[in-house]
């Protein structure tokens, strides 16, 4: 858009860009066929020409959505990759998530800058533990849910065995848009329910065919057994729309994006500690929800990723961090497509911006065009694994503090400094994180390390009166730290310690999870 007509966009044309805004997330369990499905959406929505294959090796690989070296060496997301592209006269900011239950704070974090969620399931496996926890937190938030059953090209269970499965498992009514045509071998496309049209090579079978007799029988069933699909308890994530498909060769793909450009919700309100911060507001409003250091490691880069709220941003404003009172200034907001980028202009509520800065953005903050408000609903979970950080070089210990500050802002760990002056610990959910750790620190900074076991196994923020907080940090010294943001936290050796802890301070509170950017 040129800057005359971006300065003429009137209260009819601000709503009207915003009503075309697709934010999504595609969540699934490991394995399930996430990232290959989003190199395909890619393409056709496209994107890009050729996709990646993370089945393949060497270059074809490298697929766009998992960009680190580790995510390539290994085969697997561990950060939350944003793309944002045009299909079908919207703008789509898709979010690509870990699978990997290690990093499932990113995932978390990312479902709160998100309208929508596509959930993938292995036609083979059905509905897997890390599948239902990530439903749980869209319940949570009211996220709508939109179904792909991926790999009906291999064995599979009874599609109506599946859609039983996700309506007991997850209290979720189904209504199939789509409806597979052969299985395994002999998959050779899809009945859309809603258009009566035929996909793939199926649509030069003849009726005789055994794959169209027995779809014949099983489309009376669904018809009759099976709820229409209904607008308003999508919405409402009451009801998913299910497609049938197989990402690898591309069936059902189009069919999904189509469906997001009919009835993907529009941006919605986003939750604010005072009040609901409707879209269509002209003030500008936005959400940080992301990190990530080092994307160009040529230029040790540090890029906040914003979900933008409410309002229309251009490039040149400034907006209040509310954290700090200071104003912060959007000289170069880009647009992402993983690793590549490209100057934003401007960008409506919805869309999914990255705002280059030296620290001043943290996970959690609020930007405002005037008001003093702040977002809510991006949580710190207490980590599951503590772990002492070992220089091998006392050399770098200047390097190795300044590179653990900038990786926990980031989130890929937890930091806490011992307040007793011991080395700092790491806390994280899984052991690949760990590892995650260990590599970016060698990688990027050079630095060189290794762990030690702690004597704690679990850790707590602790809140109450400011002097009763002092008194219980001075009596339990050895085991108290301080986060990153300075708050404090009890380190405790069991869960009898922490028992005993609870019942002899009840003037204090121990919390498991903490709200990002909210002082305790």
């Amino acid at each position: 858009m040129s800057e005359a007509a971006s300065a003429s966009v009137s209260a009819t044309g601000l709503a009207s860009e915003i009503r075309r805004r697709r934010t999504f997330a595609i969540i699934s369990h490991p394995d399930a066929g996430k990232t290959t499905l989003t190199e395909r959406i890619l393409r056709a929505g496209g994107a890009i020409q050729l996709a990646g294959n993370v089945r393949a090796k060497g270059e074809r690989r490298r697929t766009k959505s998992d960009w680190m070296g580790i995510e390539r060496d290994r085969g697997i997301s561990v950060v939350t990759s944003v793309m944002t592209f045009e299909y079908g006269g919207c703008v789509f900011n898709l979010l690509d998530t870990p699978g990997h239950e290690d990093f499932s704070e990113d995932t978390y974090r990312t479902l709160t800058a998100v309208d929508c969620a596509v959930m993938v399931i292995d036609a083979a496996k059905g509905i897997e533990d890390r599948t239902r926890k990530l439903f749980e937190i869209c319940r949570l938030r009211d996220i709508p849910i939109v179904t792909f059953i991926n790999k009906m090209d291999r064995e599979a269970q009874d599609c109506f065995g599946l859609l039983d499965e996700i309506a007991s498992t997850l209290a979720l009514d189904t209504s199939p848009a789509t409806w597979p045509i052969g299985r395994a071998g002999h998959f050779a496309g899809t009945y859309d329910m809603r258009t009566r049209e035929i996909r793939g090579e199926a649509a030069t079978l003849s009726q005789s065919d055994a794959r169209m007799v027995a779809l014949s029988e099983e489309l009376e069933l669904a018809e009759a057994a099976l709820p229409l699909f209904d607008r308003e308890s999508f919405d409402a994530g009451h009801l998913t729309p299910v497609f049938f498909g197989s990402a690898m060769k591309e069936i059902g793909v189009t069919d999904l994006l189509d469906a997001l450009v009919a009835y993907g919700p529009e941006p919605r309100a986003q939750p604010s500690e005072t009040r609901e911060v409707k879209a269509d507001e002209e003030q500008v409003t936005a959400l940080i929800f992301k990190i990530q250091a080092n994307m160009d490691p040529n230029h040790r880069d540090r890029m906040a990723f914003a979900r933008i709220c409410s309002g229309r941003l251009t490039r040149g404003m400034r907006l209040k961090h509310v954290r700090t009172g200071k104003q912060f200034a959007l000289h170069t907001p880009q647009f992402f497509f993983a690793r590549d980028r490209q100057l934003a202009e401007e960008a409506f509520a919805g869309d999914v911006v990255g705002l280059p800065n030296h620290g001043t953005l943290r996970i959690g903050d609020t930007l405002s065009e005037s008001e003093e408000l702040r977002f809510t609903g991006v949580p710190h979970f207490a980590p599951e694994i503590l772990r002492r950080v070992r220089l091998d070089d006392a050399m770098k210990a200047k390097k190795l503090r300044q590179a653990l500050v900038e990786l926990a802002e980031e989130g890929v760990v937890q930091l806490f400094r011992p307040q007793d002056g011991l080395p700092p610990i790491v806390g994280v959910v899984g052991t690949l994180q760990l590892d995650v750790l260990q590599s970016r620190l060698q990688g990027e900074y050079g630095v060189a390390i290794g762990f030690e076991s702690t004597p704690y196994t679990i850790a707590r923020w602790v809140t109450g009166e400011r002097t009763k907080i002092e008194a219980y940090s001075m009596a339990n010294r050895s085991a108290m730290a301080d986060d990153l943001d300075g708050d404090p936290v009890f380190l405790a050796s069991s869960n009898f310690m922490m028992r005993r802890m609870v019942e002899m301070n009840p003037d204090l509170a121990f919390h498991d999870i903490k709200q990002i950017g909210l002082s305790n």
